[in-house]
């Protein structure tokens, strides 16, 4: 891997887990209001999906960014992006919720491929790859 790739591959993840890492710290702000529009759209158990959504957002955006485990929380974040899709953004007849449906469609591809080609080398995974691969001396 170049060092040119290697960057993207970094700033890519980055770019990836801002999204989330604000969404899970603008959750925090106003927690009543967040458990309420979960329980308004239907979702069962609106406190416990709340925090859910705080520990994959926040800890699966943070993740993302060191690279840790990265093809894991990469599927995890994707699986969350698709879920939350189909419930909150499934009304087709908006534009905006087409339009926001569209979007986490877009990052959930974004998220398998970091699942598919891995962190790169700027991560904490590549890192503990090395050490692990170094001959004992």
């Amino acid at each position: 891997m170049t060092p040119s790739t290697s960057f993207a591959s970094a700033f890519g993840r980055l770019l990836l887990a801002i999204l989330f890492l604000l969404s899970g710290v603008s959750k925090i702000a106003a927690p009543g209001a967040i458990i309420g529009y979960i329980g308004a759209v239907g979702l069962p158990a609106p406190q416990f999906a709340y925090a859910v959504a705080l520990v994959v957002e926040i800890g699966g955006g943070l993740l993302l960014v060191a690279g840790f485990q990265t093809r894991i929380v990469a599927l995890v974040l994707a699986v969350f992006t698709v879920v939350a899709a189909l419930a909150f953004h499934h009304d087709f007849a908006d534009q905006n919720q087409m339009i926001h449906f569209l979007k986490n469609i877009a990052i959930t591809g974004g998220l398998i491929q970091v699942a598919s080609f891995g962190a790169g080398s700027f991560s904490l995974d590549a890192r503990l790859d090395r050490a692990v691969a170094k001959p004992a001396s």
